[in-house]
């Protein structure tokens, strides 16, 4: 397998922080569409472990559009949320709005004025991988209290059926044959978040890890399916005359295949204590 965190700091965090802050703004209405949110039974786990309760005080890492906020946030505890986009921020305050307990702030977390030992839990949705290590696991442990958890959580990208991905490759080797990638099934998946979770050991700044994971399975019309694929960074950084036909051959394979896509994923979180 290849070196994960080589292939973060390239692909992630080695971008300049301003080029981080927008990356998504061309997808953020897509992406708060139809990206997977994550299970209630997986966030019903998360709180269990790490003992969250209406007095519980929690910082989230790269909000997003809310994705996971929501399922936190109606525990009725006060969370503070930082979202360095813009435009992220403008549909997080939509989608929290049910919330008065959530505050969301226009601020990466690298730039964020920290606030030592207050928190009961550091969350990052699907978010921590685009922060250096260096700067991310110091400063979320320096924010926690001394019985408080980090809280990492992970969506997949989500797969076709095998015979489906396999179709749908030859149009990428036609079209985009730098976005080829390996199949990845449940046990592949299982093992990049497993190198997720043991880079927040080795840091040195956390312990006692917990894991789980769901596999979900999902059906998306063939519309929701390329909108999301729209939302993946490979994708995004494509130049428009090579998406176009990469889309539209894409779309031809999935419409000979039906009208919906089945698609799987694994969802899971990663808990451990500051050192």
């Amino acid at each position: 397998m290849k070196d994960l965190k080589q292939i973060l700091r390239n692909e992630c965090y080695a971008k300049d922080l301003e080029q981080r802050k927008i990356w998504y703004s061309p997808a953020v209405e897509a992406y708060n569409q139809v990206r997977p949110r994550y299970p209630q039974a997986l966030i019903d786990q998360v709180v269990a472990i790490a003992q969250l309760s209406a007095r519980s005080q929690i910082l989230e890492v790269g909000c997003g559009p809310g994705t996971a906020t929501a399922g936190f946030a109606a525990l009725g505890c006060p969370m503070i949320c930082l979202e360095p986009n813009p435009d992220f921020v403008r549909l997080a305050e939509q989608n929290c709005q049910p919330y008065p307990n959530v505050e969301i702030q226009n601020c990466a977390f690298e730039e964020w004025a920290l606030t030592p030992g207050k928190f009961d839990a550091v969350l990052a949705a699907s978010s921590f991988h685009w922060i250096s290590p260096e700067i991310g696991y110091p400063k979320a442990a320096a924010a926690l209290r001394p019985e408080g958890h980090l809280i990492l959580l992970w969506n997949k990208e989500l797969q076709p059926r095998y015979e489906v991905y396999q179709q749908l490759s030859q149009v990428y080797e036609t079209h985009a044959p730098s976005l080829m990638r390996t199949y990845e099934d449940s046990a592949a998946q299982t093992a990049i978040l497993n190198q997720l979770g043991e880079m927040a050991i080795a840091s040195g700044h956390f312990r006692n890890m917990v894991s789980g994971q769901l596999e979900v399975e999902v059906v998306y019309t063939i519309d929701q399916y390329l909108l999301l694929l729209n939302t993946y960074s490979p994708h995004l950084n494509l130049e428009s005359q090579q998406k176009q036909h990469l889309f539209a051959g894409l779309q031809q394979v999935l419409e000979r295949n039906g009208n919906t896509v089945e698609l799987s994923y694994v969802s899971a979180f990663h808990i451990a204590r500051p050192n």
